[in-house]
């Protein structure tokens, strides 16, 4: 039996992907609940959505003789990061470069990135003008920026700091909207027209951010400080097996990676966390209460374990996950998927935003519900925002840590209101969903917290 997906014709059915992505989605899996064929851009003609939650567990954990996850078929973010991150290895060498980037997101690196997120955030929102509309989600990617730019390069402030800064957030803007994300899906737009043209403008955005990175790169290899435990000393110092550094190209690629991937998406979901905090009524109220109870500047950590704030931000990153699909599988033989044969050499991606809107894991799934994580323990396959697998997403921790800490900051420090009272829609944002709008907000003054009786607390 011939697996089946959308009639529409191919070219149709790409524009659709990529102009509403939702639409696309949610109209496929009415027909084809479980799994269907995708005419869609960047991978090939053909792409097998999954949206089972056993089936993408099999996907992503079973051994290499059945499914590979070959690093060939994100060439769509080539022009973004380039060919020799860790994305777009196979392998060994993932396996190698995974395993020397982690440590980076984990551990006692963690506690030093908490308070530099508590102060940057309050720098950010003290700095806005109250009473007047501002784009939360330009103010979280502020936040988040600067705090990659830590985290990879050890950089506080200073004229590196800033020109990264703006060139970066510049090039994340020029595919804010699915018009302009076209490019990424239709090679044949990728033309440079010269300074004025689409491409052309994003070309120079790269080469400026290019020439601050190799600049950097060839002053810390001129000027080794053993001392430094950034990411990109840890990069530096790294050797392969054959005693080789990697090159200034690797760098470079790897450096991006952690830029884009590393403060896009956290900056996404921390604007929709301010969103859903003020849209549904009683949450705001709920989670004020819970932060309350820890008194004047808790402790990071102690922010991270609670209970009702880890809920709200699990339903936020649950009903708009920021990325929609996995990365893709190569069927390497001819097998059966839920009773379906697949045949080798076809492309498999687990669809996290299907799964997450299933009826039978989250009953009425287009409600904002954080109650539901405090109801029941869903498993890796069930609810997986940053998706599985050994491609999962190395910045997950920092990526929650982060959300927790600046969610908790601005909520308990300042009063915001929302801007405008229609609801924010899912847009496409380059390969990834995104706000609409961007989330208008209005910052109304500070916060007085409210003193909690002991009962309370205890």
């Amino acid at each position: 039996m011939q697996l089946k997906g959308p009639k529409t014709p191919n070219l149709l059915q790409k524009i659709q992907w990529v102009a509403d992505p939702v639409g696309y989605m949610e109209t496929a899996t009415q027909e084809y609940p479980e799994m269907f064929v995708a005419k869609v851009v960047g991978l090939g003609d053909s792409l097998i959505f999954v949206n089972n939650p056993q089936a993408i567990q099999e996907i992503l954990t079973n051994d290499r003789q059945k499914y590979t996850a070959p690093g060939e078929f994100n060439k769509i973010l080539t022009p973004l990061i380039g060919d020799y991150s860790v994305i777009m290895l196979e392998g060994d060498r993932h396996k190698e470069r995974r395993k020397l980037i982690m440590p980076s997101f984990h551990g006692d690196r963690m506690k030093n990135y908490g308070e530099l997120i508590i102060r940057l955030t309050e720098k950010v929102i003290s700095e806005l003008p109250t009473d007047q509309p501002f784009s939360a989600r330009t103010a979280m990617q502020e936040i988040s920026l600067q705090v990659i730019l830590e985290a990879v390069f050890g950089l506080h402030e200073g004229e590196l700091c800033q020109k990264l800064k703006h060139f970066v957030a510049l090039m994340s803007d020029l595919f804010q909207s699915p018009l302009t994300s076209a490019f990424l899906f239709f090679p044949f737009l990728q033309k440079d027209l010269g300074a004025w043209s689409p491409w052309g403008y994003f070309v120079r955005q790269r080469q400026q951010i290019d020439e601050l990175l190799y600049a950097e790169i060839e002053t810390r290899r001129s000027q080794p400080d053993p001392n430094r435990t950034d990411i990109l000393s840890l990069l530096m110092s790294a050797r392969d097996e054959a005693g080789n550094p990697m090159t200034d190209r690797e760098l470079r690629d790897e450096l991006m990676t952690l830029l884009f991937a590393g403060h896009e998406t956290t900056a996404t979901a921390m604007a929709w966390g301010l969103y859903w905090t003020h849209h549904v009524p009683g949450v705001r109220e709920k989670l004020l209460e819970e932060l309350d109870t820890l008194g004047e500047s808790p402790d990071p950590m102690s922010i991270f374990r609670l209970p009702y704030l880890t809920a709200v931000c699990n339903e936020t990153l649950r009903i708009h996950p920021v990325g929609m699909l996995t990365f893709p599988r190569l069927v390497k033989e001819k097998i059966e998927l839920l009773g379906q044969e697949l045949e080798a050499g076809q492309i498999l991606v687990g669809c996290i935003y299907l799964l997450h809107q299933r009826e039978d894991l989250y009953p009425n799934p287009k409600q904002f519900k954080p109650e539901r994580f405090l109801e029941r323990q869903f498993s890796p396959y069930e609810f997986m925002p940053f998706g599985g697998g050994v491609r999962r997403c190395m910045g997950e921790a920092l990526a929650i840590f982060e959300m927790k800490l600046v969610l908790a900051t601005i909520l308990s420090h300042y009063q915001l209101a929302l801007a405008d009272k229609k609801p924010e829609k899912p847009q496409r944002r380059g390969v990834t969903l995104a706000q609409a709008n961007g989330v208008k907000m209005v910052l109304k003054g500070e916060r007085i917290a409210q003193k909690q009786p002991v009962a309370s607390v205890v």
